[in-house]
């Protein structure tokens, strides 16, 4: 195993270190204490390796590489917070895959190697997976002008701590020289795949292509507050049970569509009062739906609006539906699949188109700049759970292949690809 090989499994078991668990994974939410410490940790890998570094306000982490005075920079990164008691390797992965591929490329650039026509960045996105503020992807949201930032700095968490006091705790302040928007000129990606699709067909790199279509609600179900025992059951109007059937509606929802066309689920679910003598009052919940067929996903639901008009009969409850985030079949672009097949081909990787289910930041990403998304496998398809595995040698096959990406991108493979940004 060669030496810049063995450094990145090194660099990822150390940080790795940061909000692990008992159970082998890391619990490291947007904003909380080992959130700051493995951004931290992070920041003085930056610093030791040649990088700048830089934090916007919205709480994204940049490390940037001059090879060019003035020239625009090729992005690359993923996001370093987790799930609750989740795994290693989600959005972690993809951010010291690209520091170590950014490295490599300056080091070649600066050897003489390769001309560029860029500069280098690395960038943690802030709260990528939602779970402590809600939406997810809200740093590059910020970043591509989808979110206002006052609006994300405002979202509070659970227990009331806003997104501006999570980040007032973290080990550095915003900095003007952080890059924005302008100052990109491509974007790359590289995450674990998160499904099974690549190890069950032995491939070992995905070449994203176009992203599932999803529809995620909030969810209320109000019913009347009432004492779990002397209530008669006719007289009952409890939002538990409401919640409960459009659980199972949401469920047995999927089976009404081809396998494969729909994907449902119900989580996060807040219960009032959640006492064990009282009937609950009111249950608020997350919805999400997804689907690679923006029809399925509309027919999907037209149904379930009629199943859930039947769980308030049945339940006397009053269900209501708020849309909070939305995103459509969107396709990358395809001078970037393009680009990312050749790099592969040319490193001697099986590899295939693939669709992502998951929400990624280059989903955000890939509607203002020209984007390159990548997958490597994961094992069992498990993911936001301690479990997650992705084997060295795909990880490390992956940042080969980051890198190769990374290299087209500084000498100007995309030159000439200019996607509308808003306000254009």
């Amino acid at each position: 195993m060669s030496t810049t090989n063995t450094g990145f499994l090194e660099d990822f078991a150390a940080m790795s270190g940061f909000g692990a668990t008992p159970g082998g994974g890391v619990d490291r939410q947007a904003g909380t204490p080992a959130d700051h410490a493995t951004r931290k940790w992070f920041g003085d890998w930056l610093a030791r390796h040649g990088f700048a570094e830089s934090l916007d306000e919205a709480g994204n982490q940049f490390g940037t590489l001059d090879l060019v005075p003035g020239a625009p920079y090729v992005l690359l990164g993923s996001h370093l917070d987790s799930q609750p008691l989740a795994g290693r390797f989600d959005g972690a992965y993809g951010v010291l895959a690209a520091a170590h591929a950014a490295a490599r490329v300056a080091a070649e650039a600066r050897a003489g190697e390769l001309e560029p026509v860029c500069n280098l960045a690395v960038v943690n996105w802030f709260n990528e997976e939602g779970s402590r503020f809600t939406p997810s992807m809200m740093g590059s949201s910020v970043f591509t002008g989808k979110l206002p930032l006052r609006d994300a700095l405002a979202t509070t968490d659970p227990a009331g701590v806003t997104v501006a006091q999570a980040l007032a705790a973290g080990h550095r302040r915003p900095d003007a020289s952080a890059p924005v928007l302008a100052d990109v000129a491509r974007y790359a990606e590289i995450h674990i795949e998160q499904g099974r699709s690549l190890e069950e067909g032995g491939t070992q790199v995905g070449i994203v292509d176009r992203t599932w279509a999803a529809s995620k609600y909030r969810v209320t179900v109000d019913g009347a507050q009432s004492h779990t025992g002397s209530t008669r059951m006719e007289d009952r109007r409890d939002a538990l049970y409401g919640a409960a059937l459009v659980i199972s509606a949401a469920r047995d929802l999927a089976a009404e569509f081809e396998p494969g066309l729909l994907h449902t689920s119900v989580s996060e679910m807040h219960v009032l009062p959640n006492s064990p003598v009282t009937i609950a009052r009111q249950v608020v919940m997350n919805l999400d739906l997804r689907s690679p067929d923006e029809d399925v996903l509309a027919r999907a639901m037209d149904l379930l609006g009629k199943w859930i008009g039947a769980a308030e009969e049945r339940s006397r409850t009053d269900i209501a539906l708020e849309l909070t985030h939305r995103w459509g079949l969107v396709a990358y672009q395809p001078e970037g699949v393009a680009l990312g097949r050749a790099s592969a081909e040319r490193l001697g990787f099986r590899h295939t188109e693939i669709m992502t289910v998951a929400g990624h930041d280059s989903t955000n990403l890939k509607d203002v700049v020209p984007t390159v998304m990548l997958f490597v496998p994961s094992v069992d398809g498990i993911s936001h759970n301690e479990a997650e595995y992705t084997r060295d040698d795909d990880a490390l096959r992956g940042v080969e292949l980051l890198t190769e990406v990374a290299r087209r991108l500084v000498r100007g493979d995309l030159a000439g690809l200019e996607p509308e940004r808003p306000g254009r």
